[in-house]
Order: structure tokens, then sequence, then C-alpha cells
């Protein structure tokens, strides 16, 4: 095995002939990147482009936990106190349209959003397969009972979708990206990996990034120092190539391994995740300039939408991200999520300042580098929050009926589509299905989910999102 030394190092490990060049630093699902590489070509992928005119990417920013759909975009001021909460709603930038007090920056660029208020499709667990892929159903996992009509491989994830689809849109940086955590409580808190390749295969897997902080992010084992020391990878590779002359391994390395090569030493990714070499203005657009003394340890995760738009803007097609307060993580241990069983108004007021604040960036980031037409941007979580608020002073689990928010993606905005029952218990009119927003968002990625099927691991062909169809107020 090939070890990329840093600037500490002085030699690779010795090869035998037993030996082949692996990045196994640098895996996707797992897979070293050769062995991905060679997958790619065998599952015949194609590396063109999206068809022309479409959205060229989407932006995926998971609540895991569940939010309030009636503490966020649907509140009901006249139900009664144990219903309606504490917070009041204010008029956005569209008239007519009310949401959250505490989400002052999103209700001023209403008009480059659209609320759904009568989101269905999900079932009482903390699952984001629904999220991720559209699909209720799904093989036992984690914490997660087995929901039966799934097909063999499991659903495909959209960023993995894209990647079938289309292949890389600039070489050296994976079309599926997902900046969410990799440990125990961030796998356990969502079940489903966001960038899961389902029937697709592992090649097809996203690129994991281990986000950690803002100072110490880690791509499964290679920090950011070393995949940007072009000069080290080279000198790495320069000896690996003499090695294998000298001992006539073979007259040179296999096309997968140059195409590994090309991935790993692009310098497009590493320098998309590196934060500092953002200017002072945009770091303050996304409150990265100011301490956060009430948050813990002073750290928030607002860093995690700037990365997804620098990431999207070097050439991914889909970016996931998991947003809540720092860390991000189970409420029993201390850690944060919107599973808000209990005072769920004080939690509200310290999560959904920094949602408006890093959302609200991400938007006018776009819009401001001329993205916001190319690039979705969808929010949203497993499922709702119970009408009633609990004798803890919070909600519980509410699958009826939840709530989202779209930009961008070249979609008609400035609306509200749906709306729930009095006291927000079921969809009153214009229910919306998970696969509907899916539908919508691969129309808009250039894919007719009509007529395109890929076979899953019996080889029986599937429709992306069964018989669910674009919804025309967006398109």
């Amino acid at each position: 095995m090939l070890n990329i030394g840093g600037p500490k190092s002085t030699a690779c490990d010795g090869l035998s002939r037993r030996n082949c060049l692996q990045i196994g630093g640098l895996a996707l699902g797992g897979l070293a990147l050769p062995e991905i590489l060679r997958s790619e070509a065998q599952s015949g992928i194609r590396r063109t482009g999206n068809a022309s005119g479409a959205a060229k990417g989407i932006i995926m920013v998971l609540l895991p936990g569940g939010p309030s759909h009636l503490d966020m975009y649907d509140l009901k001021p006249e139900a009664p106190s144990e219903i309606r909460g504490e917070f009041r709603p204010i008029a956005t930038n569209v008239p007519g349209t009310e949401i959250c007090e505490l989400l002052p920056r999103l209700a001023g660029m209403a008009d480059k959003l659209t609320l759904i208020r009568s989101l269905m499709g999900a079932r009482d667990d903390h699952n984001t397969h629904w999220c991720s892929t559209g699909w209720e159903s799904h093989p036992p996992m984690a914490s997660s009972a087995i929901v039966p009509g799934y097909p063999p491989g499991d659903w495909p994830s959209m960023g993995s979708v894209l990647s079938r689809q289309f292949g890389p849109r600039v070489l050296g940086v994976p079309p599926c990206v997902d900046l969410t955590p990799l440990g125990p409580d961030a796998r356990f808190i969502l079940r489903t990996p966001p960038t899961q390749p389902g029937y697709l295969g592992a090649a097809h897997a996203g690129f994991e990034v281990q986000a950690v902080d803002r100072r110490n992010i880690m791509l499964n084992g290679v920090s950011l120092d070393r995949l940007s020391d072009r000069r080290a990878l080279l000198a790495s590779f320069d000896r690996f190539r003499r090695q294998v002359d000298q001992e006539g391994l073979t007259d040179g390395i296999e096309e997968f391994h140059r195409q590994a090569f090309e991935v790993l030493t692009s310098p497009r990714l590493a320098e998309a995740l590196d934060l500092s070499r953002e200017n002072s203005r945009t770091r303050r657009r996304y409150g990265l300039d100011v301490d956060y003394p009430l948050e813990r340890d002073g750290k928030t995760l607002l860093d995690q939408f700037l990365l997804a738009r620098r990431v999207i803007e070097a050439g991914a097609r889909c970016v996931t991200l998991a947003f809540t307060r720092w860390p991000f993580g189970r409420m029993l241990q201390g850690a944060y999520n919107w599973d808000w069983h209990k005072d769920v108004f004080n939690e509200a007021r310290g999560t959904l300042p920094l949602l408006d604040l890093g959302l609200s960036a991400l938007i006018e980031d776009l819009e401001e580098r001329g993205l916001l037409d190319d690039v979705a941007v969808v929010a949203w979580g497993e499922f709702g929050r119970t009408p009633k608020v609990n004798r803890n002073a919070g909600r519980d689990h509410w699958p009826n009926v939840a709530g989202a928010l779209l930009a961008g993606g070249g979609m008609r905005h400035g609306q509200v589509i749906g709306s729930s029952t009095r006291w927000g218990e079921v969809p009153l009119s214009r229910p919306v299905h998970f696969r509907d927003v899916f539908a919508t968002l691969y129309h808009q990625l250039g894919i007719d989910v009509g007529t395109t099927q890929f076979n899953d691991l019996a080889g029986r062909p599937q429709y992306l999102v069964g018989d669910h169809r674009p919804l025309p107020e967006l398109v």
C-alpha cells in the first residue's frame, strides 16, 4: 500500500509484488479510488454534462431530528396557547406570507423562496431516508425497523443518481459530496448515509468529508494540509513510479490508477474545503467573523453553509450538510439536533437565528455569484412536530405533516405551496409528497423522471420516484 506522506514524511513504504497503488485514505463509500473508477467504467457511467439549460447542482440542508413546522414556516397565531406556542409571525417581503419572528433574514428574501406547508410521506422514525432518497421504504438499519417495498440494494440518494446519470462535472471533484459528520452519533441520528448509493452501487456513493470544525477538516483521515501539499504528493508518486520501474512490476500504472491520481492530486476539492481562502466580506456574511459566547465552546456549524457553496462552485453536483447547533449529536448526551421533546421554544431561540443566518447567507451568496438559477437549495427534516405542546414544554414526533423550504434551481419562487389544517395536524390543501419535491428537483437538473430508469441489484428497472411528477407551481 502506498502511504501518501505529508510534510514530515521522507519516503514511501516499500512495495512488494503483492502491493498495488491504493488511495484508501480518499475512499468513496469505503472503496479506494481506483476501485471506484473501475466500477464506474464497468457500470457504463456517462461523463457528460446536464441537459442544456438545466440546473447544475443541488445543496441539500438536512435538519435532523424533526424541525417544528409550527414554529418555523406555518405558525398558527389564532390557535390556543398550547398549540400556537410562544412565537409570533412576521411579514415577509411577499404580501400575505408570514413566517416565524426568529427568521427575519429569510423573511426579507421570501420572494426567492418557496415554502411548503403540506409536506407528507414521512414516518415516525428518526430516519432521513426520505429526505435523501424520497422513499419511505428501506431495509432494516440501526434503530429503524424494516419498511417493506424497497428494491434489492435499496433506493439511491439524489447525489448518487446525479453521479450515475451525469458523472463528474469537473475532473478532480466528486459529483456527490457529503459534509455531515461521520461519527456514530451522526449516523445514529440520520440512520441513512445522506449520499447512499443504493442499488446504483458503491461507485456512486458520496464523497464523505468529515468536517470536524473549521480548523480540522479531514477527508477520511487525510488532512487538508496533506491533501493540498501537491509537491509532497507528487514526490510520493514519483518514488512509486521509480520503484515500479526498478522492480519491473508493470510497464506503467493502469488507467484507473492514473484517473485516481488525477482526482487525488487535483487542487480543486482541497481548495474548496479551505475556508482560509475566503475573503473577510464573505466570511462576515456567513457570521464567521464574530464570537458566539452563548454557544458550546463558542462554536457553530455556520461554516457548513460556506463550505457547501464552495464545493458546489468547485464542480460538485450535489452537496449535503446537516445543520444544528454545535455539536451535532444525541440530545440525551448533551449534544444538539432538532428533536425537541422538551423546552422547544428555548431550543428554537438558540437554533433558528443560526439557521436564519446561514441559510440566508448561502442564498444571497449564490445569487451574488450568479449561481442561484443553477443551484437548487432544499432545507427539511424527517418529520414535523405535534401541534400540542407537551407537559415538558416540547413538541413530539409528527409524521402527518411537515414543512420545507426551497430556493434557486431555476424554479418559480415567492410562493407558499399547500396548507395544513387549522391547528396544523394534517395537510388541508395541496398535499406535497417528498417524491413530488424529488421529481421537481430531478426535472430541474435535467432528468425526466417519467422515462429514466436504472436497474436494481436483481436486474429489474426502477423509476426514480415511482409515479410522482414535478410540481407545476415550480417548473
